[in-house]
Parts: structure tokens; sequence; C-alpha cells
């Protein structure tokens, strides 16, 4: 079974934190994407797509057979990356098929905890 979706072309997407996701005041349905044993943050994409109803199938048909989907993607200095999806949407628009997309990272994985790093602080005698 295919449980992958491909980025082919294009940059490498955007993630947003859900818990910035607030819709008057509190977290949404998204609070229980969080929700589980391990710790992950849970973050958004929207993709362009051609056909954003397939993609969404076989997400369905990966769920309904008790596997995980995957996005995967290049980061931006070209590595393949993937993460799990844990759920799915596609809105039409004028320019075509948009895909929203909430998946699953590990926090040493999120941009935030990367801007979050002060390398200035650190000694080095080299």
């Amino acid at each position: 079974m295919n449980n992958k979706i491909t980025i082919i072309e294009g940059p490498t997407p955007n993630f947003d934190s859900v818990e910035t996701d607030f819709i008057m005041g509190i977290n949404g349905w998204t609070a229980g994407l969080t929700e589980g044993p391990f710790l992950y943050d849970t973050a958004r994409t929207t993709l362009r797509t051609f056909n954003g109803e397939a993609l969404i199938e076989r997400c369905h048909k990966a769920w309904a057979h008790k596997l995980t989907m995957y996005l995967e993607y290049r980061d931006p200095i070209g590595l393949k990356k993937e993460v799990p999806i844990v759920a799915a949407r596609t809105i039409d628009s004028e320019d075509g098929d948009l895909l929203i997309l909430w998946v699953r990272q590990y926090p040493e994985d999120t941009e935030e905890m990367e801007d979050d790093l002060d390398f200035d602080d650190v000694d080095s005698d080299w």
C-alpha cells in the first residue's frame, strides 16, 4: 500500500505549531492530536495539489488498515525527511486544491527550538 504523500518539487513546507492555532481562546479539536504516550509536537502545513480528494482517500485507506501515513519532503539542504500525518483536509480554492495536513514532529525537529538556541553563549577556545 502506498502510505506516503511525497512533495516532488517546490520549497520545504512550512510547519506551523497547532498550539498557536487558537479559536476563541481554546485550542479546538487539535488539542486531541497532541495526546498520547510520547512527547510530540503537532504542526500544520498547507500544500497545493492537483487532486486533493485522491490524497485524502489514500490517507483514509492507510488509516483503515492501521498504517501510518507519511509526508515525505526535502529539507532546506536537500535531505529526505518524513513525518507522520495525523489528520488531513482538502479545500478548493481559486488557485486549485489546497491540502491541509496535521503532522507529528519530535520536539527537537521543530524550528522553534532551533530559533531558541543561542550560539553566542558558547565558549570556544579554538
